[in-house]
């Protein structure tokens, strides 16, 4: 089977190419990255060295299509994955635009043209902001948590948020092309015949990662915590009681091994695809998890309101459970100290990836 890797050199990319070259070593992996995101080029030489082909290119530009082997499947990890994209001074909105919609259409042409199959890397920030805002919560033990007691919201259950879930506006400017970029690909699909799986994926969390506030938050705060840097609690009355699950990479990479081998199939073309309820922590208890693991780190409080920051997001993987018999098998605890790790190992990543 032949794979291209579109953004094979950041994070998510990089990491789906590793577990499937150690999962099938005759699967034949070529990737194309832009390498804009500082970071990206230290992912070249290990993903060479494991006979994974990169190329320069970017998913923007058609042309850079050109010349690419045909494919059996393509995974679409290359998106300006930043809530924030077109409206924090660093990227356009026409930018984000060109990257997280005009490069699908790039990707959905070569899918057409080399009847190759898609797996499409999309984002829980699909889902409709005010109706998050809206969920019933109580805090406990430092953190939000679904009121299971009150009437639950159609796509919601005790296990969180389910693909039912409303998607209408606003979702943030970086939603809205993911989600654009959902409904295209699925026309597409439709239209020219080739198989096409959409995974709305939660936060991804492991060593490597290129955090940011605004993204990759796990991996962020703890390098920040190793380093002392300084972090703040915003939104919320200050109090960092918001909540997000964390999925390892490697569990993605279980998932769509299963649906890149299962392609005729009836299963369902989208689904959520997050670390679930078991792997969820807010930011005050992961500040209390850093701190005993790299010592008392003040944090200062603003409780100012930011926008597309939501209470809680925490995934409902049901569908996925049910269609595809998977689970996240990487506990919190264990993703935490695989990142902490990297962090004591490498007090600079912070710098080396652009995040401060």
């Amino acid at each position: 089977m032949k794979i291209l890797i579109t953004g094979i050199c950041g994070f998510v990319g990089s990491s789906l190419a590793r577990w499937l070259r150690r999962r099938d070593s005759s699967l034949r992996i070529v990737g194309l990255d832009s390498f804009i995101r500082p970071g990206s080029e230290s992912n070249r030489s290990l993903l060479r060295s494991l006979d994974v082909e990169v190329r320069h290119g970017d998913v923007r530009n058609w042309s850079d299509f050109d010349g690419l082997p045909s494919a059996d499947w393509v995974i679409d990890a290359a998106a300006n994955p930043s809530v924030l994209a077109g409206l924090d001074g660093s990227t356009s909105t026409r930018q984000l635009i060109e990257h997280n919609l005009s490069g699908t259409v790039n990707v959905l042409e070569y899918c057409k043209q080399h009847r190759a199959g898609l797996v499409l890397l999309s984002t829980s920030r699909v889902y409709s902001l005010r109706d998050l805002a809206a969920l019933p919560l109580i805090v406990r033990q430092e953190a939000f948590a679904l009121n299971t007691a009150a009437q639950l919201p159609a796509g919601v259950s005790e296990e969180g948020i389910g693909v039912d879930f409303p998607t209408t506006t606003p979702l943030s400017l970086y939603g809205s092309t993911k989600l654009a970029s959902e409904i295209l690909a699925l026309e597409y699909a439709a239209a020219f015949s080739f198989p096409i799986w959409v995974n709305r994926c939660g936060v991804i969390a492991g060593a490597g990662q290129f955090g940011k506030a605004d993204q990759g938050i796990f991996s962020y705060w703890l390098h920040a915590c190793a380093q002392k840097r300084p972090l703040k609690y915003t939104g919320f009355e200050g109090l960092g009681h918001q909540v997000r699950d964390a999925l390892h990479p490697d569990d993605l990479a279980e998932l769509v091994f299963r649906q890149i081998n299962a392609p005729s199939q009836p299963y369902p073309r989208v689904c959520n695809v997050g670390g679930g309820l078991r792997n969820a922590m807010s930011l005050a208890q992961l500040s209390a998890w850093c701190a005993t693991r790299f010592g008392p780190h003040a944090i200062s409080a603003d409780p100012t309101p930011r926008p597309f920051d939501i209470p809680w997001f925490v995934t409902d993987n049901a569908l996925a459970t049910r269609e595809w018999g998977w689970k996240p098998q990487r506990s919190l605890p264990s993703v935490l100290e695989e990142i902490a790790n990297h962090a004591v190992q490498n007090p600079h990543w912070l710098e080396m990836t652009g995040a401060v």
